[in-house]
């Protein structure tokens, strides 16, 4: 899990996708992409895997928000501490003039310290970036009558949404772009490296990123905030059979499924699966197959890996990044780091 704010919420991917296969019901509505992920999940072999963009329809992204209040749930609170306390900092570390793109910006909730401080210096253009139709038009309620900010949203996935930002901008303008609520995180280690070269290569030298990162913490605080008492989260997880019902006229029964999260302390990151209570079958006629699940096999839905100061400084010179300046929490460990394009 990462914040909602910095989330790509999957609640567009319903849409329509021209070239989806025929006969498969309601599936025919689903990027052809995210079909082929799910089958190979599900019938592949060894561990059962689903695509962590399914949990995030309009039911999964209001429950995320909820989990953002729960008192196990730190991340958030940390994130908008050091946004809120070091808005002023952040803006003077930045070559000006600058306009600012979000990645995943959701409501743009944590944006507006950063762009109050920046509004002081200069007229301020802000490209929120999101495949959801529904986020871009609360963030533009949010903050699109703030004094000398000028707000362009753009519909779309982080690279393309980037491109299309690097292509507005006057060339004497800097670019600011926002990855916040360490949605790095939820990428394999591999794919994060390429995304953040693939942001790179949409920059010119000068130009910056502000990259949220939760860090390494205690073993039983990340299963806590990832299991809470309540069950916000246990709810959020199941949550992604309901969608499996509707989109792919499964036939998943969600009180034979636990919610579970488990630490994998030599990769540093949090998984969460659904746990089959028994053994029984699943029939999903969207894709022609019957799932079997033994008592105790489980559906990985999502990780989340955490990281150490190093590991940032590692990936960023990798990318072409210089580390530039870095903001932490310490009531919930979590960093805000300014790298600078090479």
């Amino acid at each position: 899990m990462s914040d909602p704010q910095g989330h790509a919420s999957g609640a567009e991917s319903a849409a329509t996708a021209p070239g989806a296969p025929a006969g498969t019901g309601v599936a025919a509505g689903l990027d052809p992409e995210l079909l082929a992920d799910i089958r190979k999940g599900l019938t592949g072999q060894g561990q059962k895997r689903l695509p962590s963009r399914l949990l995030y329809d309009e039911l999964g992204t209001a429950l995320f928000e909820t989990i953002s209040y729960l008192p196990e749930y730190g991340l958030t609170r940390a994130d908008e501490r050091i946004l809120s306390r070091h808005a002023s900092a952040i803006a003077r570390a930045l070559q000006t003039p600058v306009v600012v793109a979000e990645l995943g910006s959701g409501t743009g909730r944590k944006t507006r310290w950063s762009l109050e401080a920046l509004a002081f210096r200069q007229t301020t253009h802000y490209y929120p970036i999101d495949i959801s139709s529904t986020a871009l038009e609360r963030c533009e309620a949010e903050l699109g009558r703030m004094p000398t900010v000028r707000l362009e949203p753009i519909h779309g996935d982080y690279i393309h949404g980037l491109a299309e930002a690097a292509s507005r901008r006057r060339s004497a303008h800097k670019l600011l772009v926002l990855f916040l609520g360490s949605t790095i995180g939820n990428f394999e280690p591999d794919e994060a490296r390429r995304f953040l070269r693939d942001v790179r290569r949409a920059l010119k030298p000068g130009d910056a990123l502000l990259l949220g990162t939760d860090l390494v913490k205690p073993a039983p605080m990340l299963l806590r905030a990832y299991d809470d008492a309540l069950g916000v989260t246990a709810a959020f997880n199941r949550n992604l059979l309901v969608r499996m019902n509707r989109e792919l006229q499964a036939g998943f029964d969600l009180a034979l499924f636990q919610h579970q999260a488990r630490w994998r302390a030599a990769e540093r990151r949090i998984e969460m699966h659904l746990v089959a209570k028994r053994a029984h079958e699943v029939a999903v006629p969207a894709l022609g197959a019957t799932i079997r699940f033994d008592s105790g096999e489980s559906i990985w839905t999502e990780s989340s890996y955490k990281f150490h100061i190093q590991d940032l400084q590692r990936m960023a010179k990798d990318a072409s990044f210089e580390p530039v300046a870095q903001w932490t929490d310490e009531e919930w460990p979590f960093a805000e780091t300014l790298l600078q394009a090479r």
